[in-house]
């Protein structure tokens, strides 16, 4: 017998009576989703004060495999030495014993005396199903709603004591508030006037949810105490809402090595070799399984804790408390899911892995279960990804439909933390009839807010130019995209607007500089991309003229390189690589490689100057293409260059995977925008900052334009583009801008003279100018050139 034998007791009773009242529930319920619904709120690990402990499986496996009740067992690891969650490597000896169960039908309970629950200071025991087949081979069964998951999703779970974590909020205020201003109703989060989104990773030096944190909680003391704000200070300030990408658990090394790796001593004792968490991911490349916690990766501690913290500080953020809004992936898992999760998950393969079957009742709730869980550690505000994703097929039509009652259900799911019953805001990504060819064309990008106004009125999508295909750089974008620009004013009110974001800038970096560039822009393909994606024009636009809620990317306004950022590829590493070489020419240049700290690993490997990678990667996507990606053939083809190739002596399949990999590793470093800091421009820095001041002192702009406003572009064009808007506040006070897109300059011309209805008259302020323009100029004859935009503001009450 063991020590952690002698500590745990099974309550079979207890297993019996889940078991029991799962069905009840499903024998009663008005029907199987709701039935499911009830029980998934029992599924997972549930920690209770006394040290008791339930868990719930979901396992049609079990069926599909005919499993008996005498071979399925819950699995309790419990390590017997110090375990420490920061330790880059560790062989750790596990106790370990297995718990009988109680089951029905396709569900399996278990309940334990004795159990350890994790905190914030302690690493609790961790769990896992298992079942024994006829030949005696273990098969273990992962939980999908676990809380903690140290070692990813691939690994046992950890027990947490979520009560406790909730306890310790230092954000209870916030909630109180809130709960006392609804009056006993739920709470419903408004929209924000503006969103940061950000990059955990590449967001800070440290790379995770604590350094962020930290980040916060600087800018807090500094700006609660009046003190002079720095241009990385101003990046971060100034928005109501703070918008991650995903940081749910993701993809893991195709091919090892696995971050928990057992070395069975037999039944009581099983020796784990365990690596923390390293991979590089953008956040989408997500397995389902561990979406309602926190992808290890992004924890200093390795406590979930750690999103709870940032949340805490957005809320007591002095003078403007700020939200915190999640990005969920639902709408595909990567194929690694198939190892995660069971077979009845799925629906089929996709362009991203595998469909989701979200017509099962079991999955649907447990789903909607993970998400619950997810904005309860503090998010008043969700971003479902690819929503048009969410698809089930119709075998009377033989066709696939959109499964909008899935994303009504999302909408109004109900939330509740600290007491504090409510419900998140809402913002949808969906291009339907995307990926039809014709969707750039077709798409409104107002399906989900058209079906759901009746439901709720507030719920948002992302607009025509926040959507991914969007090239600012190339010569004739402003015009090409004057139709949706017209649509963004009509109906743009529940848009998220603004050109710069994970997506946008990605693609940007895949253009070929062959296209018709705007060179007007900068004098080098690196001052191209990040003026594009960080100009002056378009924000005053955005944020003085759009309807809608802008967002900026952190990595756009901070001048910080971005791209497809994914490190656990083997099959395709290298042919994603290959895509992605494109974007040396964009965002790297001789003096950005040659800095010592940047490129480090494929410098190691024989690519010593910018100029010997940039050659390399002159063949490579040549290859994969003519070759359709024979890794067999295109070593040797790389080999018989002559001048020879810098690089490894001889090219081989594995040393191709092997550059595509220190690729993504050192992509993933030079993208920290803590590498821009020192090279911010001061004058755009604090140009963004009053723009989104401008904007939350100024809510009504959010709306569509009303029947006196102007929109329209300077004619005859002249070789220029340059967009003039006049908008009137309920108040009266106007807001004029002019913004010179790209082309020509104009000549000396007054913008207040031009002949546009309601601009006549006297009154006009300079309110703001891009910093192209010099502080001497206040009103009159200017000359405007690319990137080049003026704010006027007139109060007619006060003249």
């Amino acid at each position: 017998m063991t020590d952690l034998a002698d500590r745990l007791h099974a309550d079979a009773d207890a297993a019996r009576a889940l078991a029991d009242w799962c069905a009840k529930t499903l024998n009663s319920a008005e029907t199987a989703f709701d039935g499911e619904c009830e029980i998934a709120k029992r599924l997972g690990a549930h920690s209770r004060a006394d040290g008791s402990a339930t868990f719930g499986f979901w396992t049609p496996e079990l069926l599909d495999h005919r499993v008996s009740d005498g071979d399925v067992f819950l699995e309790v690891l419990s390590p017997v030495e110090s375990l420490d969650l920061t330790r880059a490597h560790q062989d750790v000896t596990f106790a370990r014993v297995y718990v009988p169960v109680a089951r029905y039908e396709a569900h399996t309970f278990c309940v334990v005396d004795g159990m350890i629950a994790g905190s914030r200071d302690r690493v609790g025991d961790f769990y896992s199903l298992v079942w024994r087949d006829a030949h005696g081979e273990w098969h273990r069964i992962l939980d999908p709603l676990a809380m903690s998951l140290p070692f990813g999703a691939f690994a046992p779970a950890e027990l947490y004591d979520l009560d406790a974590m909730q306890a310790a909020r230092k954000d209870l205020d916030y909630y109180a508030e809130l709960r006392e201003a609804a009056g006993g109703k739920p709470h419903k989060f408004d929209p924000p006037c503006n969103i940061l989104q950000i990059h955990v990773p590449t967001a800070t030096a440290g790379g995770t949810l604590a350094a962020l944190t930290r980040q916060f909680e600087r800018l807090a003391e500094r700006f609660a105490s009046d003190l002079p704000l720095e241009p990385s200070d101003q990046l971060y300030l100034g928005y109501d809402a703070v918008q991650l990408l995903p940081v749910e658990p993701t993809t893991v090394y195709e091919t090892g090595p696995d971050f928990w790796q057992e070395d069975p001593k037999g039944i009581d004792y099983t020796t784990v070799s365990l690596t923390r968490p390293d991979t590089t991911n953008w956040g989408y490349d997500v397995v389902i399984a561990g979406m309602a916690t926190v992808n290890p990766v992004l924890l200093e501690t390795g406590r979930p804790d750690e999103l709870v913290d940032l949340a805490a500080v957005l809320h007591n953020f002095p003078k403007k408390r700020k939200m915190l809004i999640v990005d969920v992936v639902f709408g595909h898992s990567d194929n690694q899911g198939l190892g995660a999760l069971n077979p009845h998950f799925f629906a089929g393969p996709n362009m991203y892995g595998q469909n989701l079957d979200y017509r099962n009742p079991a999955v649907r709730a447990i789903l909607l279960e993970m998400q619950r869980r997810k904005v309860n550690f503090g998010a008043d505000g969700v971003r479902v990804d690819g929503a048009q994703d969410f698809k089930w097929y119709d075998p009377a039509t033989q066709t696939m439909q959109h499964d909008d009652e899935y994303l009504h259900q999302m909408a109004l799911l109900p939330q509740e933390v600290a007491g504090t019953a409510f419900r998140p805001w809402f913002v949808f990504e969906d291009g339907r009839p995307w990926p039809q060819e014709d969707w750039e064309l077709s798409s409104t990008y107002r399906a989900v807010t058209e079906n759901m106004r009746d439901i709720d009125p507030d719920v948002f999508q992302w607009g025509p130019l926040t959507f991914a295909h969007n090239t600012p750089f190339i010569y004739g974008f402003w015009l090409s995209k004057y139709w949706r620009i017209r649509e963004m004013l009509e109906v743009g009110s529940n848009w998220i607007s603004g050109t710069a974001n994970h997506d946008t800038l990605r693609r940007g970096t895949q253009v070929s500089p062959k296209l018709n560039i705007n060179t007007r822009l900068g004098d080098t393909k690196m001052d191209i991309l990040d003026k594009a994606y960080d100009n002056p024009a378009v924000s005053m636009l955005t944020y003085g003229a759009f309807p809608g809620v802008p967002m900026d990317f952190l990595n756009a306004t901070s001048r910080a390189s971005w791209g497809f950022i994914r490190n656990q590829d083997d099959k395709y590493g290298v042919k994603v690589v290959a895509e992605e070489a494109i974007s040396l020419t964009w965002q790297v240049d001789e003096y950005s490689y040659s800095v010592p700290q940047n490129f480090r690993r494929l410098k190691e490997i024989g690519f010593e100057t910018r100029e010997d990678l940039l050659r390399f990667f002159e063949f490579l996507p040549a290859l994969v293409e003519v070759t359709a990606y024979d890794l067999n053939v295109i070593p040797d083809l790389l080999n018989s260059v002559e001048p020879k190739l810098a690089g490894p002596s001889y090219f081989t399949a594995q040393e191709l995977k092997h550059i595509a990999r220190a690729w993504m590793d050192d992509m993933h470093e030079y993208c920290n925008v803590s590498n821009s800091v020192s090279s911010l421009d001061p004058v755009q820095t604090e140009y963004m900052f009053e723009l989104r001041k401008y904007r939350r002192a100024n809510r009504w702009l959010r709306n569509n334009l009303g029947p006196k406003d102007h929109f329209d572009y300077m004619q005859p064009i002249d070789g220029r583009t340059v967009f003039t808007c006049l908008r009137h506040a309920p108040d009266g006070k106007q807001t004029f801008i002019i913004a010179h897109m790209e082309g020509g300059e104009t000549g000396d011309f007054d913008p207040l003279r031009l002949p546009i209805p309601g601009l006549d008259g006297f009154g006009w302020n300079l309110r703001l100018r891009t910093p192209s323009i010099g502080s001497e100029y206040i009103g009159g004859p200017i000359t405007l050139r690319d990137s080049m935009a003026l704010m006027f503001e007139r109060d007619p009450a006060a003249s």
